[in-house]
């Protein structure tokens, strides 16, 4: 285009031709040229929120489920540093993220200015990629750079600062057009090998999930898993990596994994490891599966050569796109007698994830349980942060296809809320289902405004047992009855979400969380049941006072 533009309408033309549409943010004047420029751009849908670290949620949890860049906006110093966990849950969970910074004028630079932080400096050791825009007239080639980093190998966060005078001057730009994704080959005598490798394997086990992984990428792998009968599990919060329907799902490691699961997995003499890096959390730290794994092959897929060999010995190392490689996989002929193993791995798997009542007052295995009755997997988002309340739903719940499952790796509290915002606006067709403890939820409930204001569509759960559980957990692990800054005071939750405009109920017992259930689902807009539970039940699977008897 020859015609000259301001910075800020630049940018959000190159936005357009790259596919966003949609932006997060809390408005800052230091981008109010962006502003100004979307108040013309139907194109884009902007979702103003209340807080930067819902923002930077909601742009995570929208890639998940676009496979785009999830964009957002916010302004400098305290909005920066707000949103500096959506990029580094972007980051560990191999998220591709924009994150757009209005900065400082030019000539204010490095005078420790209002608000002024050295971007490049702070978010370097948090993101893939840290840039600044200084010539308006290269904010095409900039984004055109930035989405290229973020989606490409290991997907994840860029950051872009903008100084607000850039924003502001014209210039004359020319117009990149949309990128084409880059495809990735595997070579044919490579792949032979893995194929031998894996007809010749008496006890294999594949891990799967992780960057670059989508809903076609799990249908050709479980399609795979089926016909040659090897056990599929989940990397930590991928359970939705395969529908868990599929009769080779073997269920999800991470925190409270199956100790038959954990077994099968020790036990392996092959293991296929697909999008997944082998994180801390996956293999217990470094120790269900060692970095030099004696006695097990490793087969260790994905698309980013770097991670490769990184921290674990591959006897073989593919760097590889999830979807071409598991699409292979796919085509392969399968061996003529399957492993039985994948149908006994999926019959424990159904085992474990079936709940035993416990003598509580409100089970919280029974209330997965009435979900399951009421809800299906496949049309369900169940969206949730960190604590101990999210493992009976990483144990009981049976998630669809990828994108049912919201979930950050890395372990940030107060993700739920923002999630569920976000998956509730990108597929109104399905229910969004925020799962949150009572410490998680105060993180971000403020979002529950931005719920209410978009018309947004979801639920609620949240868990209220008047403490930061997994906390509790370790501290009466390693100084029992020694109770020291872990109890919490709460807000009446149910009137708190009426405050906001949500319809709610409270629950205390396991025979009132079904009829509110149905009477929440019988709703529309925002729904929030407010369950209380006993801290004592401090897991799924053990007590306060089971952990202190040790």
């Amino acid at each position: 285009m020859t015609t000259p533009r301001p910075g800020g309408r630049i940018l959000v033309d190159a936005l357009v031709t790259h596919g966003c549409d949609r932006i997060f943010h809390v408005p800052g004047e230091s981008f109010l040229a962006v502003l100004d420029a979307l108040h013309d751009t139907p194109a884009i849908d902007l979702v103003t929120c209340r807080q930067e670290g819902g923002v930077g949620f909601m742009a995570c949890a929208d890639a998940v489920l676009t496979g785009r860049p999830g964009v957002a906006f916010v302004t400098r110093g305290p909005g920066a540093t707000n949103a500096s966990i959506g990029v580094h849950v972007a980051m560990q969970d191999s998220i591709p993220m924009l994150l757009f910074i209005g900065d400082v004028d030019r000539g204010m630079r490095d005078r420790e200015g209002f608000q002024e932080v050295d971007f490049l400096t702070m978010f370097a050791p948090l993101a893939k990629l840290v840039l600044r825009i200084d010539d308006p007239a290269r904010i095409p080639e900039y984004i055109a750079r930035a989405w290229r980093a973020a989606t490409s190998g290991r997907p994840g966060p860029v950051v872009i600062a903008l100084p607000e005078d850039m924003l502001v001057e014209e210039a004359v730009a020319v117009d990149r057009p949309p990128l084409a994704r880059l495809e990735t080959t595997l070579a044919p005598a490579d792949f032979a090998h893995i194929l031998d490798r894996l007809r010749r394997a008496e006890r294999p086990v594949a891990i799967v999930g992780g960057a670059g992984w989508d809903k076609a990428t799990g249908a050709a792998f479980a399609a795979f898993a089926k016909s040659w009968g090897i056990p599929v599990a989940g990397a930590f919060r991928r359970q939705d990596a395969i529908a868990n329907d599929t009769p080779a799902w073997a269920g999800n490691l991470g925190y409270g994994p199956s100790p038959r699961l954990v077994q099968r997995i020790k036990a392996a003499d092959l293991l296929l490891v697909a999008g997944a890096r082998l994180g801390e959390a996956t293999t217990d730290g470094y120790t269900l599966v060692t970095p030099d794994h004696p006695g097990q092959t490793l087969i260790h897929v994905h698309p980013d050569p770097a991670e490769l060999d990184r921290v674990y010995r591959a006897d073989i190392a593919i760097a590889a796109d999830p979807f071409a490689f598991a699409a292979m996989l796919a085509r392969a002929e399968p061996p003529a007698n399957p492993h039985p193993s994948g149908a006994e791995a999926h019959a424990e798997w159904l085992a474990w994830s079936t709940p035993a009542p416990r003598d509580v007052a409100l089970d919280l295995g029974q209330c997965v349980a009435a979900m399951r009755e009421r809800l299906s997997g496949h049309d369900t988002i169940i969206c949730n942060g960190a604590g101990n309340f999210s493992g009976w739903w990483h144990r009981y719940w049976h998630y669809g296809w990828s994108g049912t499952q919201l979930a950050p790796t890395c372990g940030a509290m107060g993700y739920g809320v923002p999630a569920a915002v976000a998956a509730a606006l990108r597929e109104p067709d399905k229910l969004a289902v925020a799962v949150a403890g009572d410490g998680d939820f105060l993180m971000n409930g403020q979002e529950l405004a931005t719920a209410v204001q978009t018309q947004a569509n979801l639920l609620v759960i949240l868990v209220d047992n008047g403490g930061y559980g997994t906390i509790r957990m370790h501290q009466e692990r390693e100084y029992p009855a020694r109770l020291s800054g872990t109890a919490l005071r709460n807000p009446d939750f149910a009137a708190l979400a009426r405050a906001y405009g949500a319809w709610s109920e409270t629950v205390e017992t396991t025979d009132q969380f079904a009829p509110a259930l149905d009477r929440a689902l019988a709703q529309t807009g925002v729904r929030l049941l407010h369950c209380r539970t006993e801290i004592e039940i401090i897991t799924h699977s053990t007590t306060i006072a089971a952990i202190r008897n040790r």
